[in-house]
């Protein structure tokens, strides 16, 4: 991989001296270009060098998704042209072409609407990666209001019978969603900070992507706010997670 995309940079700006070509986990790939013009050639590339080493790229399990590109040529493989999708799972998320976390929030209601146990199963498909969500009152409030429908079930209480927020939490043992979303955060931000500085991951805190964002404050501009409110800097966070673990 680092052969076939080493030679040109055509992956997106990561750092000032880097760039990011590529994420890979076993044998998914996921190719990163700016510009179509990047992706074909990337995508031309890593196939040729595949080849060579006797391993064939799937074309129907191969896609391409597009972000606010204003070229709408396809990419080819070989003289076929690749499936364009509004929307993949990797690595168990969703992303999609409109960037956020709705979709994600969105499936992951779906996916534990069919689970049986609520700690174990039900919030463990739930909120899986929410640590990482650009988190909006709307996602926090779907999120709640789902939980809150799981534990009425539990406690048997329907309606026109009713229970306050408070009391439900209290007598299921359980943190609201807004809060157990933001301690997962906090101890994602600290096991991340304890990562080498040449970690993607930990890079990742504090890289500014290029072009504009959609409306609403991204996920390093609530970590940026609430590191305010607590009188902290980055600086401070790396040093104090080198002594704590868990």
């Amino acid at each position: 991989m680092k052969t076939s995309t080493s030679e040109e940079k055509r992956g997106i700006q990561w750092t000032a001296r880097n760039q990011l070509d590529d994420l890979d986990f076993a044998d998914d790939l996921a190719l990163l270009s700016r510009t179509h013009e990047q992706m074909q050639m990337k995508t031309t590339s890593v196939a040729a060098f595949s080849a060579s080493v006797v391993l064939n790229i799937h074309k129907g399990k191969t896609k391409v998704l597009k972000f606010k590109a204003k070229n709408s040529n396809p990419i080819t493989l070989d003289g076929e042209t690749l499936e364009e999708e509004e929307s993949f799972t990797y690595l168990g998320s969703i992303i999609d072409e409109q960037g956020g976390s709705d979709a994600d929030v969105k499936a992951r209601i779906g996916k534990a609407r069919t689970a049986f146990l609520f700690n174990t199963n039900v919030k463990a498909v739930l909120l899986y990666v929410a640590e990482t969500w650009r988190t909006t009152t709307t996602i926090n409030k779907k999120v709640q209001v789902f939980i809150n429908s799981c534990l009425c079930k539990i406690l048997n209480v329907h309606w026109p019978d009713t229970v306050s927020n408070s009391l439900l939490w209290e007598r299921t043992n359980q943190l609201p969603a807004e809060e157990e979303i933001r301690k997962r955060r906090w101890k994602w931000i600290g096991d991340t900070l304890r990562k080498s500085s040449n970690c993607i991951t930990r890079q990742s805190l504090t890289w500014n992507p290029e072009g504009k964002r959609k409306r609403g404050r991204p996920l390093r501009g609530e970590i940026e706010a609430a590191m305010k409110m607590m009188n902290r800097n980055w600086k401070e966070l790396e040093r104090l997670a080198q002594y704590m673990v868990g």
